[in-house]
């Protein structure tokens, strides 16, 4: 066995190109600060993407992955051809996030005899959602990764999640054992990159960014927005980002309607950080989360936020300080936060201003990678 705290190949495996930039770049430019060889691997890099990886100081390698359903022979020869790579790149450290590549990378890696083998959790997403209305599909689809996953962290050296819900979940599932779980405050961000701009207070302004799915809250977000509306017609409300081919994604044509109404503006896909300030306040009703990023984002550059009292979104707010905590798949309580910031717009700053302090304090990516990075022996 290589010792990985001398100069290694390193290998980071991801469900898509953008991923590796957009949410793994500074991990990967602080691993190739200290003298390692990065390997990003993603089954859908374009020449950008390319191009932003070599950026970053790795190499981008591109490998066969099913993002979503289930077909087990394709994803058997997948983890097949996934080992046959790590193999041929001799790696001797691998870090694999998001659901299917820390399932088949992860044992594609054991297949390859990678001495030293990481999984990062960031969210438990679609599969671990639970609710009255939760769909049979679903609930098979939770079951088989549940298994998967408990088969393939069995073979991980450690395992980082984001919050301690999702580790006491899956300790609890027996997926994984308590000793091998390292929890990490999210994802983190660049902070300088995301300074704070003036608040907002005319018209108060209500965005929610995230892609176009039921679990993200955007029903009800929709129907706290036409609630507050009808009181306060000049209130704005926003929902940025677009849909997909996740089984929970809403409708184009839905959104489209939702827009042509005007109970909210729908600008579909945009550059975050100029609508975050036009923003007033940052809202995520979403069901369940690692530790999302946006609502980071938005901290960072002084909003306050609203968002559910459910795992993962809990993180991001100490309720009545930078914000407030409303129970999941509630519009009323919803709408009755959103009424706050319009009847006592000096919310907006003092709350906007909490919020960056808390960004500086618990999500500076640089602290975060230094966690992971120590782990790994790198």
């Amino acid at each position: 066995m290589k010792n990985v705290s001398a100069p290694a190949n390193f290998a980071i495996i991801g469900h898509t190109g953008f991923s590796q930039v957009n949410f793994r770049g500074p991990l990967i430019e602080d691993i190739v600060a200290r003298g390692h060889r990065v390997f990003a691997l993603a089954p859908d890099f374009d020449a950008p993407t390319r191009a932003a990886v070599r950026a970053l100081g790795a190499e981008p390698v591109e490998y066969s992955l099913s993002r979503t359903g289930l077909n087990p022979g394709r994803d058997f020869v997948d983890s097949f051809k996934l080992f046959r790579t790590l193999d041929r790149l001799n790696v001797d450290c691998v870090l694999s996030y998001a659901i299917k590549p820390v399932i088949y990378g992860t044992l594609a890696a054991s297949l390859a005899r990678v001495p030293r083998r990481h999984a990062l959790v960031p969210g438990l997403g679609y599969a671990f959602t639970e609710g009255e209305d939760v769909s049979l599909k679903r609930r098979v689809v939770g079951l088989s990764a549940r298994r998967f996953y408990r088969l393939a962290l069995a073979r991980a050296d450690c395992v980082f999640m984001q919050n301690p819900d999702d580790a006491h979940d899956f300790v609890s599932m027996g997926i994984v054992d308590q000793d091998k779980i390292i929890t990490v405050d999210g994802t983190g961000i660049r902070l300088d990159e995301w300074a704070p701009t003036p608040p907002v207070s005319s018209p108060v302004t209500f965005l929610l960014v995230a892609r176009m799915l039921r679990d993200k809250g955007v029903f009800e977000f929709v129907e706290a927005a036409r609630a507050v509306r009808e009181v306060h017609p000049q209130a704005r409300f926003i929902l940025a980002g677009d849909t997909d081919a996740n089984p929970e994604a809403i409708s184009r044509l839905q959104l489209t309607a939702w827009a042509e109404s005007g109970i909210v503006e729908w600008p579909g896909q945009v550059a975050v950080k100029e609508w975050l300030a036009q923003a007033s306040v940052f809202v995520l009703p979403s069901y369940r989360e690692g530790v999302p990023r946006s609502t980071q984002e938005a901290m960072a550059m002084g909003r306050p936020i609203i968002t559910t009292d459910a795992p993962g979104c809990r993180e991001t707010v100490i309720a009545g300080e930078n914000g407030f905590l409303v129970p999941p798949r509630d519009a009323e309580a919803l709408a009755a936060a959103m009424r706050r910031f319009i009847t006592e717009p000096g919310l907006i700053s003092s709350m906007g201003a909490k919020s960056r302090a808390y960004a500086e304090e618990k999500f500076d990516v640089r602290n975060i990678n230094a966690v992971m990075i120590r782990a790994m022996g790198l």
